[in-house]
């Protein structure tokens, strides 16, 4: 609250005040506000939840409680949902707005406001944080005196390591996939600030690094508002992802849904280094299409499939992606490609006559729709080689720096939870950040030749035969790439 940057950003634990503590901050800047001609300090704020029921059951109803209605007036609770708070020289108008989806951007463009607040800002689009700094500072009007102090507060669980908070925030690296355009939208900028709480628990160790029990950490915030076992309590039951990312306030990931591939192990299917391509060998690309296309690189040797980069965007055009892919393919002068991508790729809009795969040809990219769009089919190719051992080998080996691929395996590519008792969840993978790059995987994959496999059941051998103890792992020495291969072709 001493920090009056344009946005400020805390990350803690649960049940560590950070909601309280917003809604208090949008009241004393009210407070702040200076009056206008007629006496009165007026401002008004937009506060956003990435849902509607979690907007009444957590946000507003944590508000309600500091600021209740029999106190400070009445709420009108039908959308969008506002507390207009008018106390003697105070007015202040709180709307209350779920949006959890980069469309949803709309809703903002006709609000002049003050200040905004996110509740639980890791699930809420980046598009929408961008919205929201664009609509702040226009209330009240400069004619009128202009605001105060105007920006963005949020608050947030931890998120996971491929969250742009994350890395503009210095927690994680960007990961190689993204592009430039993606990497400069992330540096801080220098009127934005980020708060990160201590851990609510501290775990105890022995001398072989294993958990062998958990106290109150003593730096928590908030621990006089709360009950001594609420947090022994919480622990109880929970797994260690979850306690890394709710307790120890931890940059990690809790998967809400049913991971697609639960047959994926970090240990075994993601190198220790990095990979390298097998010289000699086509280098296959699958491409997803859209405003979030995805590229991802591999090689198939023998039984046994590498991938060793990818490429995502955001909010971007086939004409400027196939720029950058070709900026990518660029890298590997020695290599033949074959690029394969969504069948739906194939055909033209409305708007436009090219389709994205005449985009790409006029860019130098010669690519080809992938043979199948069934996605029981798609899946099933990634599932055969992710299943698959060749002499105690993994079938599948992937780059580290294959971040967002990576996170998908492990949760974030996910068939999505239905909201009844019970387990049951979506028939269809959910459509998010990590579906476009697991997309171009299984395009790859079918380009390879596993659907094939499936569908008739036959070996599919590639046009070379690799000796089986091939090295896919590479060793850099004065950034020059160098390639440490086991046998030859």
């Amino acid at each position: 609250m001493k920090d009056d940057n344009f946005v400020r950003i805390v990350r803690g634990p649960i049940g560590s005040g950070k909601t309280a503590s917003c809604c208090v901050e949008i009241m004393r800047r009210a407070l702040a506000q200076e009056p206008d001609k007629k006496g009165i300090r007026r401002s008004r704020w937009a506060v956003i939840r990435n849902t509607g029921p979690e907007l009444k059951t957590t946000t507003i109803k944590t508000w309600l409680d500091w600021f209740p209605e029999n106190t400070w007036g009445r709420f009108m609770w039908s959308p969008p949902y506002t507390h207009h708070i008018k106390r003697g020289r105070l007015d202040l108008e709180v709307i209350f707005l779920a949006l959890d989806r980069p469309e949803d951007v709309k809703k903002l463009l006709s609000l002049e406001l003050t200040g905004g607040y996110i509740n639980e800002a890791r699930e809420v689009p980046k598009a929408i944080f961008d919205g929201l700094t664009s609509r702040v500072r226009r209330f009240p009007s400069m004619r009128e005196g202009g605001p105060t102090w105007s920006g963005v507060i949020a608050d947030t669980n931890s998120m996971s390591d491929d969250h742009w908070m994350a890395i503009m925030a210095g927690w994680a690296p960007p990961p190689n996939g993204m592009t430039k355009r993606e990497r400069d939208a992330l540096v801080l900028p220098k009127s934005w600030s980020f708060y990160v709480q201590p851990p609510a628990m501290i775990a105890r160790r022995d001398d072989e690094d294993r958990v062998i029990g958990m106290e109150i950490n003593p730096e928590a915030e908030n621990l006089m508002n709360l009950h001594d076992s609420y947090y022994p309590d919480l622990a109880a039951g929970k797994t260690a992802d979850w306690m890394d990312v709710y307790v120890f306030n931890k940059i990690g990931r809790v998967v809400e849904g049913r991971p697609v591939y639960r047959d994926f192990d970090r240990s075994t299917h993601v190198a220790s280094e990095p990979l390298a391509p097998f010289p000699g060998v086509d280098i296959l690309v699958g491409v997803d299409f859209g405003l979030t296309p995805a590229a991802v690189f591999g090689q198939k040797i023998g039984r046994r499939w590498i991938v060793f980069r990818e490429l995502v965007a955001s909010d971007m055009g086939t004409v400027a992606f196939a720029e950058e892919l070709k900026a990518v393919m660029a890298e590997y002068p020695d290599f033949r490609f074959r690029v394969t991508g969504d069948p739906s790729g194939d055909f033209r809009a409305q708007t436009d006559e090219k389709t994205p795969f005449m985009i790409l040809k006029s860019a130098g990219i010669p690519a080809q729709p992938a043979n199948s769009n069934d996605p029981v089919l798609r899946i099933d190719a990634v599932h055969g080689p992710l299943q698959r051992l060749v002499d105690g080998n993994p079938g599948l080996l992937i780059d580290p720096s294959c971040v967002t691929i990576i996170v998908g395996f492990e949760g974030g590519y996910q068939y999505k939870r239905i909201r009844v008792t019970g387990e049951r969840y979506e028939d269809s993978p959910n459509k998010n950040q990590y579906s476009h790059p697991h997309d171009a995987l299984q395009y790859l994959m079918l380009a390879g030749g596993e659907g094939k496999a499936i569908t008739t059941g036959a070996t599919v051998t590639p046009p070379f035969i690799a000796k089986r103890n091939f090295s896919p792992y590479e060793h850099r020495k004065a950034n020059i790439r160098r390639h440490t291969i086991s046998g030859r072709i």
